[in-house]
């Protein structure tokens, strides 16, 4: 907070609440944010995650956003193998996104 030049809690907080569907005012309820969607647009080149994630600096463009995709025997010639040097994912987020919809609409949302 201390680096950003417009920086306030309260709209900070909110903002990043909203755009995750979380916030008090998160509607539309179908609104579920996709990181890899989120990163591919925005940074195509994947120049922030090879900065901030370096066991991924030499990953292929093709591959910077869903490293978990990259075939094996590329993983071996970067020497990163995911599972071991990069996390596997924790969730698969179409599926998940189902469940949460799937979840709301039982609700009544």
């Amino acid at each position: 907070m201390q680096h950003l030049v417009d920086g306030d809690p309260a709209a900070n907080n909110g903002g990043w609440q909203w755009v995750a569907g979380t916030g008090t005012d998160a509607a539309p309820y179908f609104r579920v944010f996709n990181p890899v969607l989120q990163s591919s647009k925005f940074d195509p080149n994947g120049s922030y995650i090879r900065h901030f994630v370096p066991e991924l600096q030499h990953v292929p463009a093709e591959f910077i956003h869903e490293p978990w995709k990259m075939p094996f025997v590329l993983q071996k010639d970067i020497d990163c193998i995911i599972g071991k040097d990069y996390p596997v994912p924790i969730v698969d987020h179409s599926i998940t996104r189902e469940r949460v919809l799937n979840a709301y609409k039982l609700r009544g949302e």
